[in-house]
Formats: C-alpha cells, sequence, structure tokens
C-alpha cells in the first residue's frame, strides 16, 4: 500500500464557551498560549510531522481566523477553508469539504500534544478501517466518599477514588467512505457518528498514544498550558516525547475530547 502525504481537517468552529472570558473578544483558536495562538502551535506540531495541507472548519469569528492564517503560506503549510453558515457539530462540517482523499486526519483546533499525526495515519491505512480514533489514558478523581448499597445498607465505601479510562484525544483519522454515514441535513457530532457505527457493526480502529495531550477546554487547562509549553519546546526532534510532562489527575469534568 502506497503512503501518500496525509490531509488534515482542523475543527475551528466553536465558540469556545467553556474557556470564557478568554474568548469574549477572540475565537478560541486564536487564544495565546506563551506567544503564540493555540491553533498555531498545532499547525507547528503537524508541519513537524511533514502535514502541510491542511483544510480549517471555521464559522464562529471566521473573519478573524482567516485573517490571521490566510493561506498558509507565512506558516509553511497550504490552508483552505470550510465555511459553516451555521454550527453542525464536530463532524457534518466535513460534508462540506469538496476533494477530500480517501483517507484523512480530523482534529480538534484546541489541542497541545507531542503525538506523531504521521504515525497515527499510517497505522489507520494500514488498520483497513474507516475510522481510527487517537485515545489516551486518563485518571478522573471523584472529590467525594462514594457509596455503594443494596437493599438500603451500605456494601462499600471508597474515600475519593480514582478511576482510569481510556479517552478520545480528539485526534481521528477518516476514510472518505465513513462520511457515508453522516446524514446530509442538519449537525451530527461525533458521539452521534460513534452510536452509529457501533450500531451498523463497523469496527472502528484505535490508536493508543502514551504522550503529551492536553485539550484546551477550560481556564484551568490554558493555565497548564501556559506552564507547560516552554517545557514542550525544549524538544529537539518532533519525532520524539515531550520531556518531563506526565498526565495529572482530572476532576469528573474533565471531558474526554471534542469542540467547544
Amino acid at each position: 500500500m502506497s503512503d501518500p502525504r496525509a490531509t488534515a481537517v482542523i475543527l475551528a468552529g466553536g465558540k469556545g464557551t467553556r474557556l470564557k472570558p478568554f474568548t469574549y473578544v477572540l475565537p478560541k483558536p486564536l487564544v495565546p498560549v506563551g506567544d503564540r495562538p493555540i491553533l498555531l502551535l498545532l499547525i507547528e506540531r503537524l508541519k513537524a510531522c511533514g502535514i502541510t495541507d491542511l483544510t480549517l472548519c471555521v464559522n464562529h469569528m471566521a473573519d478573524l481566523l482567516m485573517t490571521y492564517f490566510g493561506d498558509g503560506e507565512k506558516f509553511g503549510v497550504r490552508i483552505a477553508y470550510a465555511m459553516e453558515s451555521e454550527p453542525l457539530g464536530t463532524v457534518a462540517p466535513l460534508r462540506r469539504i469538496a476533494g477530500l482523499p480517501d483517507d484523512f486526519l480530523v482534529l480538534n483546533g484546541d489541542l497541545l500534544t507531542d503525538l506523531d499525526f504521521s504515525d497515527l495515519f499510517r497505522h489507520h491505512r494500514q488498520s483497513g478501517k474507516l475510522l481510527t480514533v487517537g485515545v489516551t489514558r486518563r485518571e478522573v478523581r471523584i472529590d467525594f466518599g462514594v457509596l455503594e448499597m443494596a437493599n438500603g445498607e451500605l456494601t462499600s465505601f471508597s474515600e475519593k477514588p480514582v478511576h482510569e479510562f481510556w479517552v478520545s484525544t480528539g485526534v481521528y483519522a477518516f476514510s472518505r467512505s465513513v462520511l457515508g454515514h453522516i446524514p446530509e441535513q442538519g449537525p451530527f457530532g461525533f458521539d452521534q457518528l460513534m452510536g452509529r457505527l457501533l450500531e451498523r457493526r463497523v469496527p472502528v480502529g484505535l490508536y493508543p498514544f502514551h504522550g503529551y495531550w492536553l485539550d484546551i477546554g477550560r481556564p484551568e487547562d490554558f493555565e497548564r498550558a501556559n506552564e507547560d509549553v516552554m517545557k514542550l519546546e525544549t524538544c529537539p526532534n518532533p519525532r520524539l516525547p515531550f520531556p518531563d510532562l506526565s498526565p495529572r489527575v482530572g476532576t469528573g469534568s474533565d471531558r474526554p475530547g471534542g469542540k467547544e
């Protein structure tokens, strides 16, 4: 099987409501982490992995995004735009993009990670799956004593237990044929697509990832990103993990991926 260069679709149309007040005046992809916008850091990571053909799905404050990034030439990439006339969720915008290749990447525009995007893409093509989801492990702390009961009596008690889960990184590899599972009209999210594929017994592949990953969805995530970004930039080889950044235990409000 030939291994063409990957194309990446970046979902950048959300309002970033959970990152207020930062997003009152800027779209979330332009909120600075360190001295550069969130989305620019992601684009630089894609470029380091050899992925330079990009499409941005935009809606909220689209003019600002298009003015900043332009055609991508000054950043060493090629950028096209898919405009959403209305919010379409995380998957439906793909219907608006003409000329998608047989396989392509889709990722949220608010990620800070050292994931090797080109390796995920190769893994997807070799698997033959219609869809591959990048996944990572996350611990979630319950900030209460947790009780279990039966017949009105206590059967077990755990004080502030920590549970570990596989969660979506918000990075996916699609085969174009999966678009046939997306409705022609209306919003449609990744969660709905997963439900539909499971219902139709369509195999979905997973790409386990154990490096650095942060979904910048809330003010506390933004603060951590600014703490971490200087360490991330000390990594001289984009193919190697960023150093000294172990995952932190989150709370029950941590999200596993997705947009907004």
